[in-house]
């Protein structure tokens, strides 16, 4: 099954689980969690991932948060 944020991470970032763990400001597994669908990202982890796909001039949408990206569809 793909979540989101898999495809939030894979079609808009291009990011391991490591990068996006970074820009998010927690580790890997947290990420892993997210991704799997156990957990989702805290409303300051989200502001964090938006900031930096801004600053990257990366399309966005804070609905992929939440729904897989058109882009990855």
């Amino acid at each position: 099954m793909t979540t989101p944020f898999l495809q939030l991470r894979l079609s808009i970032f291009h990011a391991t689980q490591t990068e996006m763990a970074a820009i998010a400001g927690v580790n890997q597994s947290q990420v892993s969690r997210w991704e799997r669908g156990v957990r989702r990202p805290s409303l300051r982890e989200m502001e964090r991932i938006r900031a930096e796909a801004l600053r990257r001039d990366l399309p966005w949408d804070d609905r992929w948060f939440f729904e897989v990206p058109e882009q990855a569809a």
